[in-house]
């Protein structure tokens, strides 16, 4: 086994936080114990670049249970807990890879560290894994059955190299699944997004203006919560109809200048490029804050930032400070990577159940190779779906009804009307 991990002290204390998270993951938890008995992944070999945090501790743990032998990378490189990846060699014995504020090339290294166990699976959030595999280490192509994406951007760009004809097997959208972007992007990332801007901040949002950029699920979500604290949300959007619902939805639409000129807090979840630009940062107020919680830290135009600025501060932890040519401040958040894991702890264990449940059943699904898949993007299946809502409903004690045979036949025919 090989690693690379800040500091392996930290075992015991990565080891309680990941059992804390497992208390809030039945869906998993039960999935674990049939996978420890069936043994269902017996023989892949799992690269998996993701968020290291306690509740990916327990998706790899589950795995392995599942008899397949996995090695870890980071996805972000602030998104590492340091404690969980000491936890994971010492306790699990996995290969892990990462460590939190790690370079540019020692992220890369780490992930070539991954591709070097020759995996016939790969596990991705934000497709950077899958990247470098098509791009430097195609030799390992032939011996890779399929894959997983987990989050919107690593679908974006895993749908354009399918568009292009250069994906070379075939990966299943996790973010595609209901029980994923309904709940993790909306419900998790808007609550994990609050939380890692209060965090690095203390900010009151009571009465603040927060301008969301993005109306997607993340958006809604971001701006769903910063309503429910006082905030006066603003949201801007390229999309007429995001932008429609976000007005039918109580929320005032501007355009991103106007937004600029008015916006005490900046958020944007769009999973595209330079949203926030120099023209946006020559308008902003005095003290105005600004955060992403896209995957990638493009969103924000940093080197545009660093143009505009005559000094740099580190305020507090996760806390730039750029003073301005004119004397104004604007303060970035989290190096302008994704705050929630930047700053906070990333998405609650209790979301996350459902989006890793899906990604330890469309693994299965794949080894088990029960349908020939093309070098194609899927989503996933919709019975795996419907298995990991109604085994979340049933560790939350809900109970539902089931249609009638009556119900059946009538919404099966065509026949009857009025």
């Amino acid at each position: 086994m090989q690693y690379d991990c800040k500091d392996m002290n930290l075992a015991e204390a990565g080891k309680k936080r990941i059992e804390w998270a497992w208390q809030s993951m039945p869906v998993c938890t039960a999935i674990k114990g049939r996978f420890e008995k069936e043994r269902p992944l017996e023989g892949a070999r799992i690269a998996a670049c993701l968020h290291v945090t306690t509740e990916t501790a327990n998706l790899v743990s589950a795995l392995k249970a599942g008899g397949a032998e996995v090695a870890l990378c980071a996805s972000n490189p602030l998104s590492t807990q340091d404690d969980v990846v000491a936890s994971l060699v010492a306790h699990e014995k996995i290969s892990t890879f990462a460590v939190k504020g790690e370079d540019s090339e020692r992220y890369y290294g780490h992930i070539k560290a991954v591709l070097d166990t020759k995996p016939t699976i790969t596990m991705d959030d934000g497709a950077d894994l899958v990247s470098m595999l098509h791009k430097d280490r195609r030799e390992l192509l032939a011996g890779i059955k399929g894959g997983t994406e987990e989050t919107t951007t690593g679908v974006i760009r895993l749908r354009s190299m399918e568009k292009n004809g250069v994906l070379m097997y075939p990966i299943i959208a996790i973010n595609d699944a209901d029980t994923k972007h309904l709940f993790d992007n909306r419900y998790g990332t808007g609550q994990s997004t609050i939380d890692g801007i209060l965090r690095s901040t203390n900010l009151l949002f009571a009465g603040s203006r927060v301008v969301v950029f993005g109306y997607g699920w993340c958006g809604r979500g971001t701006a769903t919560r910063a309503k429910g604290m006082g905030a006066n949300v603003i949201v801007v959007e390229v999309d007429p109809l995001k932008a429609l619902e976000a007005v039918m939805d109580g929320y005032t639409v501007m355009s991103s200048l106007e937004a600029a000129a008015v916006g005490d807090v900046f958020i944007t979840v769009t999973g595209d490029t330079s949203i926030i630009r120099k023209e946006h940062f020559e308008k902003m107020k005095d003290g105005a804050v600004v955060a992403n919680s896209g995957h990638f830290n493009v969103e924000i135009d940093i080197p545009a930032l660093d143009g505009l600025s005559v000094e740099k501060r580190a305020m507090r932890e996760s806390v730039v400070q750029y003073v301005l040519k004119d004397g104004r401040k604007i303060n970035l958040l989290g190096e302008g990577r994704l705050i929630n894991l930047a700053a906070a702890e990333g998405h609650p264990a209790m979301v996350m159940d459902m989006s890793f449940a899906d990604q330890l059943l469309s693994v299965e699904h794949i080894v088990k190779g029960k349908l020939k898949l093309e070098k194609k993007v899927y989503s996933v299946p919709r019975e795996i779906d419907r298995m990991v809502a109604a085994l979340k409903l049933a560790s939350m004690g809900v109970k539902i009804d089931e249609l009638t045979e009556k119900q059946k036949r009538y919404l099966a025919s065509w026949e009857e009307g009025t």
